[in-house]
């Protein structure tokens, strides 16, 4: 389950486009910073492939100018699973 969080940019003046066009689509958690300048971004998806395909979403959206992640985790990176760069 790929969580990731970000500081989305809108175009200038766009922000409440931006704000709808995200809270649109699934596997998204969104909130206008207090400045009501930028947005924070959650995303939770259930697998890779979800993530991958809401990537290429969020990358086509009009009013984005810039996304920048803050966070990002993995489960497939957890202890105990091998992840193909190691021995087990």
């Amino acid at each position: 389950m790929p969580i990731f969080s970000y500081l989305v940019i809108p175009t200038t003046g766009a922000i409440d486009q931006l704000y709808d066009e995200l809270t649109a689509i699934p596997w998204c958690e969104v909130m206008v910073a207090e400045n009501k300048e930028i947005i924070i971004l959650v995303t939770d998806t259930p697998d890779a492939v979800t993530e991958t395909e809401l990537q290429k979403q969020l990358k086509e959206l009009p009013s984005l100018q810039s996304m920048s992640m803050t966070f990002g985790h993995n489960d497939d990176n957890q202890p105990g699973k091998p992840r193909g760069d190691y021995e087990v």
